[in-house]
């Protein structure tokens, strides 16, 4: 496989005033001697010499070819002369910025999720763009899409189907961000594309599950306080018991410790303030 190959082109300064002088001469000559022949050979050659003149701006490059033969990349902006007869294609080397719409792919427990990435990308290697793929710039999209659907099946939205997965893409963070960018990086390199960073910047539950998905993670979150909230009345309770007992404050058989119980626990899990109820009669 060939590669890039940078080319040596001559100063457009220099060239430009040669073509002048071969232009120029001839039409003085014309003028003052009426020769024509000199304006036939050397203002004709001028002509086609000035079609050679270009320009690269910084941060851009032109590939060159002749008659289906690579030549070389000019990638040291400034004004240069090259064979008029090379084709040239213009390549940027700037950095771009890829912000894709959120698409609809499966995590690895295929729920239907939607995810869209950040990518910040580069021309490294000209030759492979210009060659090796049809249009790089559209190759990079595709292969973004493809890379971030490999991704998603790799890993689940969460864990509270999958207890036991330590990456997740909702909490993987840099690390799963990694993974998207290695796995771009390995798909680009044919395009001699270079990854700059990539990232998702967008992760949620496809429409279709959204709310069933939300009511879920609602549902996990009441029971894990309310598994709290027991766990805090039962050591209250617990406290409660053994302060009563340690001071001597009262002495209750089971059946009042177990009404007792019965009624902190109420109080102290219910979701509404409790409304007491004053016994003005005596203790039984």
């Amino acid at each position: 496989m060939k590669q890039e190959k940078e080319f040596k082109a001559l100063s457009g300064y220099l060239a430009l005033l040669i073509i002048l002088i071969m232009i120029g001469v001839p039409v003085w000559l014309l003028v003052t001697k009426n020769l024509i022949w000199p304006l036939v050979i050397f203002g004709l050659s001028g002509l086609v010499g000035a079609v050679g003149l270009m320009v690269v701006n910084p941060n851009e490059s032109s590939v060159l070819t002749l008659f289906g033969a690579y030549k070389g990349t000019i990638k040291e902006n400034g004004f240069w002369w090259v064979n008029p007869f090379f084709v040239r294609k213009r390549i940027s080397l700037r950095a771009r910025n890829l912000d894709s719409e959120p698409i609809k792919v499966n995590d690895k427990l295929g729920n239907p999720v939607m995810i869209g990435i950040v990518l910040v990308w580069r021309v490294e290697n000209t030759f492979k763009a210009a060659f090796e793929v049809d249009d790089y710039a559209h190759f990079v999209d595709i292969q973004s899409e493809a890379a971030v659907r490999k991704l998603a099946g790799h890993y689940p939205y969460d864990n509270l189907e999958d207890e036991d997965a330590d990456i997740t893409l909702r909490s993987g963070g840099e690390e799963v961000n990694q993974v998207l960018e290695d796995e771009i990086t390995e798909r680009l390199a044919i395009a001699g594309i270079k990854v700059i960073e990539a990232r998702i910047n967008y992760l949620a539950y496809a429409q279709e599950i959204a709310g069933a998905m939300l009511k879920r993670q609602q549902a996990t979150a009441i029971v894990a306080a309310r598994t709290k909230i027991v766990e805090g009345a039962v050591g209250m309770v617990e406290m409660a018991l053994k302060e009563l007992s340690d001071k001597k404050i009262i002495d209750l058989d089971d059946e009042r410790k177990a009404a007792m119980v019965s009624n902190l626990m109420v109080v102290l899990t219910s979701d509404k303030d409790a409304s007491p109820v004053v016994n003005t009669g005596t203790l039984y």
